[in-house]
């Protein structure tokens, strides 16, 4: 506990009421802890707030949080000083300047400090309150020139969509370079050219008749090149004629040593992989973890250290905190000399440490009662690679065999592990084949052989996880904003989730391709990642953030007068085909509407009549004709269309429309297990496909995953549900998350 006078009060402001539970823990009643519950302020909505000719921006206070600062400034009447203790990075900056620039309107001399720690436990939050400092103006300064920078182009290139593409689009600095990623990629693989190629593999058995594989490597010493069938299988037969045996063999030990602790964007890539959590919820998991859980009698605790951070430091007192449980766990086989030391990339700021467990006397299993399955599942992730990045090297008796045959050499590589190490905490994925007892001029026979056919494959789109690898490499945005950045462009419209990989909509590609060509500079991935460097400059005192705005601004500012000019107007935009409409004879046009491409009577207003289409990799236009249901309508006798809205999810529609706009829920074959109703498809407002139960809101039944009119066999649920895993693709699986059923395995 700090040494203060008793009769003094302080004030501590977090951002959290969480924090505030465990905060209390840890100190007398002459503390008072309040939470601002995030910002307080932020530029206007309404109007683009920032003066363009000197910078200087509009901050208001949140009508939501006008009972939150009028609370904050009265636990702040007579108390001796306020510690401004929100999240240690440029938003909580953010927040402790903009609360004490209200709490100085009520009082101009109240002492005001700033407080800042990486975890929540006693030692860190009464070590903060000791060695408490000022504000960070040069940290406030980079938040501005972000903040800024983000609503000049965010606010401006805007209205610009709305007018040439649609209403309610929006453009980012950092969230348009992503989705160009993912354009980029998907034309790459448009544009790829499959090449066919072969492989040839054979069965060997050992003297003992013990049977391995090995692969064709070279013919008469020359690498295998086989580039189609006919001289795959002519080489296969001359190998059937050839007698084998081992003609050498190389033997080594190799050591694997373990990853680093988690930094934001690698915690983030490895829930995706092993959990398959978002970034998103990756990121609010572990906000609550960082924040503190109800643990029993331990009471409100925290778990991790801060969790926004791309340092791999580690403190010297959770080094000896993790190398003494390593030791008592495991023993001493396990526990390096010294303590393992990782590197940290030149772009790191170093400002926290790296993600890691707060405490070593509560491991995963013990505090699991406590926690959800999510909140369980990322802090024994946590826990794990942390723990196994101090521990010893896993060690390896690698294999390779050479086997010979007349002019064809076949290769076999194989491995035993010797010593798990690390591998004993955090497994990772590997295939690892093992060979048998072999020896040099072994005879061995050949037991099968067969030539395999393959095609080169283009470039795989990205995933979560190799997205957000991808903006890390490239420099592109910081630790701290992957998962919004993620989260955006889907909730956009800009890119759709398939088979769990990033696939650009057509709204995506065609906002890309306006804003490639009328901001260059904006779009371009170099530009973006060296403006990353110089708000990081900003912070570091090295670069001001009024000048590298105005800098910006300069060019940017000519780009959109031009842009204003130039743009070209999707809404105007016609494409004449040779389609000819079956209403009233006229031609056919391709328009741009609010969701997407569709062909449209020329002859309109006069003629309404529209249609889908859709294009083959020639460019030829092809109608896709709306698929009629067995149902009559109710209203006009018509027969009922089925059509499908922005997120594929199918709906009944009339096809008088616009004469009759009468329209049903598209029902499964599957009954509701809560009310016995209907189960439909369903759009969330902001186009994500659901199913819902159509007795809402009277049943409250809805589930992300198709259901699937089967019981599970395992638990006795009333239906299974269909989803799809990286592993195994589309699988028919118990929604029930304690039974682990999957069908076929």
């Amino acid at each position: 506990m700090p040494n203060k006078a008793q009769t003094e009060k302080y004030l501590i402001v977090v951002e959290s009421p969480a924090k505030t539970k465990t905060i209390k823990k840890f100190l007398d009643s002459n503390y008072e802890v309040v939470a601002s519950m995030g910002h307080i302020k932020d530029l206007p909505k309404s109007k683009l707030g920032v003066d363009t000719k000197t910078f200087a921006a509009e901050y208001e206070l949140l009508k939501t949080k006008l009972k939150t600062i009028a609370a904050i400034k009265k636990a702040a009447k007579g108390v001796g000083t306020v510690y401004l203790a929100p999240d240690p990075d440029r938003e909580g900056e953010a927040i402790a300047w903009h609360i004490a620039d209200e709490l100085k309107k009520q009082n101009t001399k109240i002492k005001i400090e700033r407080v800042m720690f990486n975890e929540i436990t006693r030692q860190a939050v009464v070590e903060a309150i000791r060695n408490h400092g000022k504000l960070n103006e040069k940290m406030y300064d980079s938040y501005l020139a972000r903040r800024i920078l983000d609503r000049l182009v965010g606010y401006q290139i805007s209205p610009l969509l709305w007018d040439k593409v649609r209403r309610g689009l929006s453009a980012g600095r950092v969230q348009s370079v992503a989705v160009r990623l993912i354009c980029d990629r998907e034309r790459e693989r448009e544009a790829f050219v499959p090449q066919e190629y072969w492989s040839v593999e054979g069965t060997f058995l050992t003297p003992g008749k013990d049977a391995f594989e090995a692969k064709l490597a070279t013919i008469d010493g020359t690498a295998v090149a086989i580039k189609d069938g006919d001289t795959a299988r002519t080489i296969t037969d001359e190998i059937k004629r050839q007698t084998y045996h081992v003609s050498g063999i190389e033997q080594k030990e190799r050591k694997s040593y373990p990853a680093p602790p988690f930094i934001t964007s690698t915690l983030q890539q490895e829930a995706i992989k092993r959990l398959r959590f978002t970034a998103d919820r990756t990121m609010k998991t572990a906000q609550k973890l960082y924040e503190g859980i109800e643990l029993g009698k331990e009471g409100h605790t925290a778990l991790i250290t801060y969790m926004r951070t791309d340092s791999v430091r580690i403190a010297d007192e959770a080094l000896a905190g993790v190398r003494g449980f390593i030791s008592a766990a495991y023993g001493k086989d396990y526990l390096p000399g010294s303590a393992n030391v990782y590197k940290n990339k030149k772009s790191a700021q170093d400002a926290h440490e790296a993600v890691r467990p707060t405490r070593f006397d509560l491991p995963p299993e013990k505090v699991k009662k406590y926690l959800s399955d999510q909140e369980y599942d990322l802090y024994r992730l946590i826990w794990e690679r942390f723990v196994a990045s101090q521990m010893t090297p896993a060690v390896f008796r690698q294999m390779a065999v050479q086997i010979k045959g007349g002019r064809f050499l076949f290769k076999a590589t194989g491995s035993t592990l010797l010593f798990d190490g690390y591998l004993k905490v955090y497994e990772e994925q590997r295939e690892e084949s093992l060979l048998p007892k072999l020896a040099a001029d072994d005879p061995l026979g050949l037991k099968d052989i067969a030539p395999h056919q393959h095609f080169t494959e283009p470039p795989p789109r990205y995933t979560e996880a190799s997205l957000v690898k991808e903006l890390e490499e490239r420099g592109i945005g910081r630790p701290s904003t992957y998962a919004t950045i993620l989260y955006t462009i889907q909730q956009r419209g800009y890119v759709l989730k398939d088979e769990g990989r990033f696939k650009p909509t057509e709204l995506g590609n065609i906002v890309t391709e306006l804003l490639v060509k009328n901001f260059p500079d904006i779009m371009d991935i170099g530009f973006t990642a060296d403006m990353e460097d110089k708000l990081d400059n900003v912070e570091e005192g090295t670069t001001n953030y009024v000048e590298l705005l105005k800098a910006f601004y300069t060019t940017f500012e000519q780009l959109l007068v031009k842009a204003g000019k130039q743009m070209k107007n999707m809404k105007a935009t016609e494409e004449k085909t040779d389609i000819v409409c079956e209403k009233c004879g006229s031609p056919m046009v391709i328009k741009w509407g609010r969701n997407g491409m569709f062909l449209a009577c020329s002859n309109y207003p006069e003629c309404k009549n529209t249609k889908n289409f859709k294009r083959d990799e020639n460019g030829k236009i092809t109608v896709i004709e709306n698929e009629k249901s067995d149902l009559k309508c109710a209203l006009c006798g018509g027969a009922m269309l089925v059509k499908r809205t922005r997120s594929g999810a199918r709906f009944l529609a009339c096809e008088n429309y616009p004469a009759c706009k009468n329209t049903k829920p598209y029902v499964l074959e599957v009954k509701c297990p809560e009310c016995g109703g209907d189960i439909a498809e369903r759009s969330t407002k902001k186009g994500r496909l659901f199913y819902g139960c159509t007795q809402y809101p009277k049943c409250n039944f809805v589930s992300w995953n198709k259901p699937v009119n089967k019981p599970c066999p395992k638990c006795g649920s009333k239906y299974l549900i269909e989803k799809y895993t990286q592993k195994d693709g589309v699988v028919i699986a118990c929604p029930n998350k304690d039974c682990h059923y999957v069908e076929g395995k």
